[in-house]
């Protein structure tokens, strides 16, 4: 039996033009000047909140994201409930 031979296509994104369309190319994505300034010790009450959590479901495995995720969750929510 004869094989067929299989060609792969790879696309491609255009490149973004400038306004001024003068054919300059523009970053997909602008860096922003100005990092967002996160409340002093948010990553630790997120990491304790998540530990936290991963006891409370039996210390499984595999669930780390959706503990970590749960933890962001009740933390902000403990924020902006106290007005921090």
């Amino acid at each position: 039996m004869p094989t067929r031979k299989t060609t792969t296509k790879t696309k491609t994104k255009p490149k973004a033009t400038s306004s001024k369309g003068k054919g300059r190319t523009v970053p997909a994505a602008k860096q922003l000047e100005k990092p967002i300034e996160l409340p002093e010790g948010l990553w630790e009450r997120i990491s304790q909140k998540a530990y936290e959590l991963w006891g409370e479901r039996g210390r499984q495995d595999g669930n780390a994201l959706r503990d970590w995720i749960d933890a962001e969750e009740i933390v902000m929510e403990e924020i902006h409930d106290s007005g921090e």
